[in-house]
């Protein structure tokens, strides 16, 4: 499915190429680093911010996939309400191809607690734990 169909962001901030699977509450997305990307700091690798938004992404690709196999017609819109213990172990650099894993947790008032690992192949190089507010 075309990840535009499942996520609000567009260019110059889509940090989601695509949605590989997903499996009960966990989902896999993929991004390729790419020399235009809007967080890529002037060292040429992307900046912690970038990281985070990507994790958050991932997030919002798996609910609106579940969103629109519920028959949603468009995207849930989501917001970050907060980021814990967000453990940078490096920072990418252009044309590593990002992993992340997103295990959806307990959901109270509007508010998904996620769980986010990032991998570029087998090593990790970002976690976190974010607090995510879909309005509906």
């Amino acid at each position: 499915m075309d990840i535009k169909k499942l996520i609000p962001q567009r260019s110059p901030i889509m940090m989601v190429d695509e949605l590989l699977c997903v499996n009960g509450d966990e989902a896999k997305c993929q991004l390729t680093i790419r020399n235009d990307n809007y967080f890529i700091d002037e060292d040429g690798l992307l900046a912690e911010p970038g990281l985070i938004e990507h994790i958050a992404q991932s997030a919002s690709a798996f609910a609106g996939y579940r969103a629109i196999n519920s028959g949603a017609t468009e995207p849930p819109i989501g917001y970050i309400g907060e980021v814990k213990n967000f453990h940078l172990h490096r920072r990418p650099a252009i044309e590593e191809v990002l992993t992340t894993t997103i295990t959806m947790g307990a959901e109270v008032d509007g508010i998904t607690i996620i769980r986010g690992e990032t991998f570029v192949d087998e090593e990790i190089i970002a976690d976190t734990t974010m607090k995510i507010f879909v309005k509906e």
